[in-house]
């Protein structure tokens, strides 16, 4: 592998998001999420200059290490010196992402079969299940413009995302933002799932599928709201799927 960037040029808050960035970039592999090398994840590194951690494009999300990742700025360009190359798209997506919200810390875009399924049905997530429930609420819409390296996208597509935190990419792929990595995950690992759950229950016939009752879809948006999401992610399931992934395979922390 090429040699990448050292552990005691950065700060002890940027190695942190790193090796959280870099779990996610595992764990989408261990999902079997990825798409070779053609999806991408990314995270703000602490501090004012807007800078952000994304993958290099050279390698499979197995590959990845916390020393690996590409830190860019707003333009696209490498902070510092690196041996990888980043994906335009991912840097149009992302970019567009960070430099409006805030509060994205994190963003997981995905071209899984189930989510690109879904997001070709004219009626996008149906609120069928207690997972797309819990999704529904906080999903947006964007419409397929191609392959995403145009820059004048990215207004379009923060227009589309709003204050939202998931969106289904027309004809494309899924994509989640959060305050945290954890949260980015959970959340598109709930996103995914709903969309799984819906390719399969749609084999049965439309008509075959049973109707919650009248009031439930907005009780569950309801239960599921707030910074929940957050602390659920962020207290109990990162810290498990860490676990895992060092029972599996560690060396995503070098």
């Amino acid at each position: 592998m090429l040699q990448a960037v050292a552990h005691e040029q950065m700060s002890t808050e940027e190695w942190r998001t790193r090796v959280d960035l870099a779990a996610a970039f595992r764990l989408v592999a261990l999902y079997g999420w990825d798409d070779l090398i053609f999806t991408h994840l990314s995270a703000r590194v602490p501090g004012p200059e807007h800078h952000f951690l994304i993958n290099p494009y050279q390698l499979m999300f197995e590959e990845i290490t916390a020393s690996s990742l590409v830190k860019i700025d707003v333009e696209g360009q490498p902070v510092g010196e690196t041996p990888y190359m980043v994906n335009a798209a991912g840097f149009t997506i992302h970019s567009a992402i960070h430099m409006a919200r805030e509060d994205a810390q994190a963003v997981v875009h995905l071209h899984t079969p189930f989510g690109q399924a879904v997001s070709a049905m004219s009626e996008g997530l149906l609120p069928m299940t207690q997972t797309a429930m819990a999704t529904r609420h906080d999903l947006a819409f964007h419409e397929y413009e191609g392959i995403a390296t145009d820059l004048a996208e990215r207004e379009r597509l923060v227009a589309d995302l709003g204050s939202k935190n998931a969106m289904l990419l027309r004809n494309h792929g899924t994509l989640t933002v959060g305050a945290s990595i954890p949260a980015a995950f959970v959340r598109m690992y709930f996103l995914e799932r709903a969309c799984q759950a819906q390719v399969h229950m749609l084999s049965a016939g439309r008509e075959n599928l049973h109707n919650p009752p009248q009031g439930v879809a907005e009780k569950v948006a309801e239960q599921t709201s707030g910074g929940g999401m957050r602390k659920l992610s962020e207290a109990l399931a990162w810290p498990a799927l860490l676990r895992k992934l060092d029972r599996i395979d560690p060396s995503f922390r070098n």
